[in-house]
């Protein structure tokens, strides 16, 4: 499937990845983010200078889990946008 289909699949709620990456057990969620704030912690306080607590809004975004296990936010590349193998994560 192409990444148009795999977008609305993600915004859905489902995982997917591609056959394409070479790393094992990376897949790709929409998050949806927090438009009407999250208090935020001591550590984002910190990075954007704001008061612990104090409400952090955030626009949807992709999230990717990387081969670390480790989780990212994503921006997809071009050949990420023109691949035609992208499928559900299991």
């Amino acid at each position: 499937m192409d990444f148009g289909e795999a977008l609305k699949l993600l915004k859905s709620g489902h995982k997917m990845t591609r056959i394409g990456w070479n790393g094992k057990g990376m897949f790709v969620v929409y998050q949806k983010g927090y438009p009407e704030g999250i208090p935020c912690n001591k550590q984002t306080a910190e990075a954007w200078g704001m008061q612990e607590g104090e409400l952090f809004k955030c626009n949807p975004y992709l999230q990717i889990r990387c081969v670390d296990g480790s989780h990212s936010m994503w921006v997809p590349s071009i050949n990420d946008v023109l691949a035609e193998d992208w499928m559900f994560a299991e």
